[in-house]
């Protein structure tokens, strides 16, 4: 099976997913927005502070031959981010918006399948959002058609996230979920009815898709690798004036249950410290920009600086109420700092409660204050959960992730 596999900003998963398939000798080719390699133009603009973005995009050279890019849109809406121009990456409508890359892309694709297909191309990988015209042309081609879906199901989200509305209604303008257009969610059930196969990673973003109306190709739960273990971690005992310092990672928004985690650190007083890296999802969040000011916050950072932040706190804690998997808590186990995590994330794939980490009830504050009271009760649980996670990660590197997903699409 050759497998031509696009995505537009090539994250983690999708880099070690192009990695197995190469080494599987099952990648027919790599479609994406910007890609760097070593000697090109663009490796070298990356030197220029302006355009350090590019680094994220650099790619193993054995890619070269088989990479191919469009990189306009992309570099417009990177620009325009930069620029502070937000009229031109307003969600959906805006000319360098997210998914207009992800459309365009998509829309790439489809035009040069024809030409892959002659070339021995058999199957079309995609991601959501990306890959409704993509799809249709596989189709009309016989191409077999593999979709990623990375977080869950948008009517199960619409279900789960409807009660956040009566519960934090000061948080409501955080959901930018709800913002979707009929035609946005038209798009994501067509993709999902002209799979072939549906690969998830996590066992919650399948039980989502039991909300979709109607038939579904077989689903199959590859959960992501880890990052490089850390070789060394130091743990400090909490208590005698020390505070249980605790780290929060992800967008702000109530999806992520930020509400619920600022909530429970205000209950436990000075006993915990708390810190907040990510962005806002909205600045029109009045409660969001009061708890801020109670915390350290910090709007952005580096990957490396962000795993060495888990290095320095105690526990991550990470209440989504809605996540396909979750990064960022195996880049902290990685690091050897455990994570309070819910049902509702790739928590229940990884953790085993109370041994590497800790699972409690999305949505519930009691439940998330009281896990963070344990702690404090029982400090040691921390270094041996820390050191459980390590391991962990030690078992699964990404690349084993990619050799599982192309062993389950060579079958």
């Amino acid at each position: 099976m050759n497998i031509l596999i696009h995505h537009p900003t090539g994250n983690a998963n999708v880099r070690a997913a192009v990695s197995g398939l190469s080494q599987a000798d099952m990648l027919a080719g790599f479609y994406t927005s910007i890609a760097t390699f070593p000697g090109s133009i663009l490796h070298g603009l990356s030197a220029w502070s302006p355009l350090a973005e590019l680094n994220r995009r650099r790619f193993d050279e054995a890619l070269r031959s088989k990479t191919k890019t469009w990189p306009w849109r992309e570099i417009g809406r990177l620009t325009a981010t930069k620029a502070g121009l937000p009229s031109l990456t307003k969600h959906e409508s805006g000319f360098f918006s997210v998914d207009s890359v992800y459309r365009s892309l998509d829309r790439h694709v489809a035009a040069s399948l024809g030409q892959a297909a002659k070339r021995g191309t058999t199957a079309v990988y995609a991601y959501e959002d990306g890959a409704a015209t993509s799809f249709r042309r596989a189709k009309q081609l016989g191409l077999q058609c593999f979709y990623d879906l990375p977080i869950g199901y948008w009517r199960a989200a619409k279900r789960l996230l409807e009660p956040e509305r009566e519960r934090w209604p000061e948080w409501v303008s955080t959901l930018g979920g709800f913002k979707d257009s009929i035609a946005k969610l038209a798009r994501k059930d067509e993709e999902l009815r002209l799979a072939n196969r549906i690969l998830v990673a996590s066992q919650f973003t399948a039980n989502t898709l039991r909300d979709f109306p109607g038939l579904l190709a077989p689903i199959e739960v590859i959960p992501y690798g880890f990052p490089s273990v850390a070789e060394t971690r130091q743990y400090i005992s909490v208590g005698r004036g020390r505070p249980l310092k605790l780290l929060f990672v992800g967008g702000l928004s109530q999806r992520k249950g930020i509400a619920d985690l600022f909530a429970a650190v205000k209950a436990l007083g000075s006993h915990v410290e708390l810190t907040v890296v990510g962005g806002k999802t909205t600045n029109n969040c009045l409660a969001l920009d009061a708890a801020l000011t109670r915390h350290q916050w910090i709007p952005s950072l580096p990957h490396a600086s962000i795993l060495s932040l888990m290095r320095e706190h105690d526990v991550l804690v990470f209440p989504s109420l809605f996540e396909g998997f979750g990064l960022v808590i195996t880049e902290a186990m990685s690091q050897g700092t455990p994570v309070i995590t819910t049902e509702r994330t790739a928590g229940p794939d990884l953790i085993t409660h109370g041994q590497n980490g800790w699972l409690i009830e999305a949505g519930s504050t009691p439940a998330l204050q009281a896990a963070i009271e344990e702690l404090l009760y029982r400090p040691a649980a921390i270094t041996e959960a820390g050191q459980a996670a390590r391991e962990t990660a030690r078992c699964r590197p990404w690349s084993i992730y990619g050799q599982e997903l192309a062993h389950a699409l060579a079958q």
